[in-house]
This record gives structure tokens, C-alpha cells and sequence, in this order.
């Protein structure tokens, strides 16, 4: 049996992959309308098929381990139940053609659903963050970074979220607290390319990330109430998807979840919770055996335990 990496849901459907087409052609217009059409009636389809109430949900995560992610970190008893279309993408695609069209604000109002509908596809909370910040809306620039702090499952969705604190900080006159949030991220994976030009354009100043030390970087972060790297619960989701594919005989994406766990927490604490999990007969008790060697572990190893 094959491990699949996607939820059992439709095949995206034929108007946003028409859509997409027309934004790589810069028909903005054609790509807008059909969009704009289509999330109009998947409202009133979801008005009248998918209720929200106490005991379920109702989501378009794109993978098992973004709904298992979900389930753990925002610790979501509900039943969760999945829509069936991509829905995060269609409104990340229609925030796209609003924002070519020059309309921010009901970009933003876009990629607000986005998120909604799959909660943990950190591509939609960086970019909203920043939409924010362009209409002056830093508290809720500030709290989508942070959300993406706790959430990351790639290690360029975790730098992103160190940068925008870096840039508030620098911007704020505080160059050692910009310092610490840019030597976090170098630790992340100091070859991102949007780090690479952070780190260039800090080289000799204040906010240099080499004028603090390793201790000095984890007390102002400690002080800041911001994590010190990647989330541990969401490390160990992907190490539990990873078993699960081994489970069923996919090797190809068990290494794809081993790879993304070790370039999120670095190779030996990752094969140390997959020891973890290995020796724990429940799954529920391996994930929380395991997050709590991550916390343990999580000084200078590349993983928190999520709390800021």
C-alpha cells in the first residue's frame, strides 16, 4: 500500500487550475472573475453542506500530517472533516489576483479564508502578515509571525517568520533583540536566500547577529516570549507521519518526512525523537514521550516545545 501524502479529496478543480493559467499570462481580469465566481459558490455550498458546530469542523487540509499538526499544536478536540476541494488555494489565488488588481484590502480579506481553511499552510499566514504590515496593521503583522513561529513545518516558513521580527526590531531601533532574531535564523539554515541578504546587508552593524553570543540570543528571545526555533510537537508530527508511511511500505515518503524533520530540527535531534517514538508502544504516548525530550533538548538543538 502506497503512503500518499495527500488527503483522499477531489483533484483541483478545473476553474482554478483555468484560473492559475490566466495569472501566469497576466490576465488578471479573466483570472478574477473566475475566481471571484467560483468562492461565491463554494460559500453558498458550504453555508448549506458543511455547519460548524461544537463537536465538528470542517477543513481542506492538503495532508495528513497538516491535519494531525493541526489536531496537536491548536490541540482542536473537534472532529475535522475535510471539505473535499482545495479551498486554501483557491482563496490564496484569488487574494493573488485582487492584490495584481490592486486591491489590498480584499486580498487580505482572501487570504484570511485561506488560512481559515487549512490553518497550518504557513505560506498564507507569511503572506497576509505582510499585507498587513503594508496597510499599517503591525499587531496583526506581529501575531501572524508568531503564529508561524509555532507552526512552521519548513525551515524557509520559520526564517521568514525570525525575519519579519528582525525587520520590526531593526525598524524600532532595536538592533541587539534584530541581532538575536537573525542568528536564530542563520541556525534555521543560514543558505535561505532571504536570510543571505539579511545577513549581507547586517555584516559590521548593530544588528549584526555575530554581536551576540549564543546564551545572549536565548535570553533576549526568553524576554521577547518568542521561540528559540522550530516547534518540537510539529517535528515530531512529521516523524509520526514518516513511521506511518514506513508502516505501509513507502519509502520514498518516509524520506520525505525524515528530510523535512531533520532540515526543520537538525539530523540528530530528529533521529533521536524517531527513537523516541520507535520505543513507545501508544502513539499517543510516543508524541508526548517525545516532545518531552525535544524540550529537554531544545537549547541550541533547533526545536522549542512551541510555548512563547
Amino acid at each position: 500500500m502506497e503512503y500518499t501524502d495527500r488527503l483522499e479529496q477531489s483533484e483541483p478543480t478545473e476553474a482554478i487550475m483555468l484560473a492559475e493559467g490566466y495569472l501566469m499570462q497576466g490576465q488578471t481580469y479573466m483570472a478574477l472573475e473566475l475566481l471571484s465566481r467560483r468562492a461565491e459558490d463554494v460559500e453558498e455550498y458550504i453555508d448549506r453542506n458543511c455547519p460548524t458546530t461544537d463537536s465538528q469542523q470542517w477543513f481542506s487540509f492538503s495532508s495528513p500530517f497538516d491535519r494531525l499538526a493541526y489536531q496537536v499544536v491548536e490541540r482542536d478536540p473537534r472532529e475535522l472533516r475535510d471539505v473535499g476541494e482545495p479551498l486554501d488555494r483557491l482563496y490564496a489565488d484569488l487574494a493573488l489576483a485582487r492584490m495584481t488588481d490592486g486591491d489590498t484590502h480584499l486580498a487580505i480579506e482572501a487570504l484570511k479564508q485561506a488560512v481559515r481553511w487549512n490553518p497550518m499552510a504557513c505560506e498564507h499566514r507569511l503572506n497576509l502578515a505582510e499585507l498587513c504590515r503594508d496597510v499599517g496593521d503591525i499587531s496583526e503583522y506581529l501575531a501572524l509571525s508568531h503564529s508561524v513561529l509555532i507552526r512552521a513545518s519548513e525551515p524557509s516558513h520559520l526564517i521568514r517568520a525570525f525575519l519579519s521580527f528582525a525587520e520590526y526590531f531593526q525598524a524600532s531601533g532595536k538592533s541587539r533583540e534584530a541581532a538575536a532574531l537573525l542568528r536564530a535564523a542563520r541556525r534555521v539554515d543560514a543558505s535561505d536566500p532571504l536570510l543571505r541578504v539579511a545577513l549581507e546587508q547586517a555584516v559590521g552593524t548593530q544588528h549584526d547577529p555575530d554581536v551576540v553570543s549564543d546564551e545572549e540570543e536565548g535570553q533576549i528571545l526568553d524576554e521577547l516570549q518568542l521561540p528559540r526555533g522550530a516547534n518540537a510537537q510539529v517535528v515530531i508530527c512529521l516523524l509520526q507521519c514518516a513511521l506511518d508511511a514506513r508502516e505501509l511500505g513507502d519509502q520514498d515518503a518516509e524520506t520525505r518526512l525524515m528530510l523535512r524533520a531533520c532540515a526543520l530540527a537538525g539530523t540528530e535531534l530528529s533521529h533521536r525523537l524517531m527513537g523516541e517514538l520507535l520505543a513507545c508502544v501508544e502513539p499517543a504516548g510516543a508524541a508526548e514521550d517525545a516532545d518531552g525530550a525535544a524540550t529537554g533538548a531544545a537549547r541550541g538543538e533547533g526545536a522549542t516545545d512551541g510555548e512563547a
